[in-house]
């Protein structure tokens, strides 16, 4: 599987705390199972929230509330 951190196929999901949509997105894309499309997501998320930390709906600690894996 390629490093999380390089696919940008779910950025705006990812910016718009569209969490199940972004994680639907990467397995689709990637072929890959719900697990692995979670730690490419983190991967990315860490990337985004450093290089357009502006660009997310809200902040990091909003961010996660409400979903549990």
């Amino acid at each position: 599987m390629p490093d999380g951190a390089t696919i940008t196929v779910a950025d705006d999901q990812i910016l718009g705390k569209q969490i199940i949509r972004a994680l639907l997105t990467l397995r689709d894309h990637l072929g890959c199972s719900l697990h692995e499309a979670l730690d490419a997501f983190c991967a990315r998320y860490e990337v985004l929230r450093a290089e357009r930390p502006n660009d997310f709906a809200c902040d990091r600690e909003e961010y996660w509330v409400g979903f549990y894996s």
